[in-house]
């Protein structure tokens, strides 16, 4: 069954087709849930209330752009709200003064996936969410702002020090210290 079909069958309250739909974007939307959550229950927890709200919202898919970055609007979305009950983000952080040297490619080559969401997972919940917005799905500050109540500069901020945290992970991984 095409995509389109698949669409307009879930439309249609199809469970054979809601069926196939998770079946074919669970499994690229359960990294971006991790990525935002530390979390696997929670992860779990917010592709299941994500592909809810794609379920119950899929008649205003109105086929401008992808699908998928559709789908993964509405995860990203879902995610960001348990963050926000959750309350993660430190809206008072002072930006200490220091500068940001790049580690060496070698190590990043060598790096799979599975390292890098345990290096993400290192991260303050805070640092993960603006790092994950900013970096990986594109957006830029002001809009992190708006999605998650805090200020630019905030923004600017927990991007510098999740980048600061990441690059000594980094580093620790290349020339680790014993």
């Amino acid at each position: 069954m095409s995509e389109e079909k698949i669409i307009q069958e879930c439309c249609k309250n199809n469970h054979k087709a809601q069926q196939a739909l998770y079946d074919i974007y669970a499994s690229k939307m359960f990294p971006v849930c991790r990525r935002y959550l530390k979390n696997t229950p929670e992860a779990e927890d917010a592709l299941m209330e994500g592909f809810y709200k794609v379920f119950s919202k899929i008649k205003t898919f109105q086929k401008k752009g992808s699908f998928e970055g559709w789908i993964k609007r509405i995860i990203v979305n879902e995610c960001l709200m348990m963050l926000r009950k959750k309350q993660i983000i430190d809206t008072n952080v002072e930006l200490p003064e220091y500068q940001l040297t790049e580690p060496s490619s070698s190590g990043l080559e060598q790096l799979m996936e599975a390292d890098v969401l345990a290096l993400l997972d290192e991260l303050p919940a805070g640092y993960r969410t603006v790092f994950n917005l900013y970096v990986v799905e594109g957006y830029k500050h002001r809009e992190i702002a708006e999605q998650l109540d805090i200020s630019i500069n905030t923004s600017k901020s927990q991007l510098i020090l999740a980048k600061k945290k990441l690059i000594k992970a980094l580093e620790n991984i290349q020339h680790p210290r014993f």
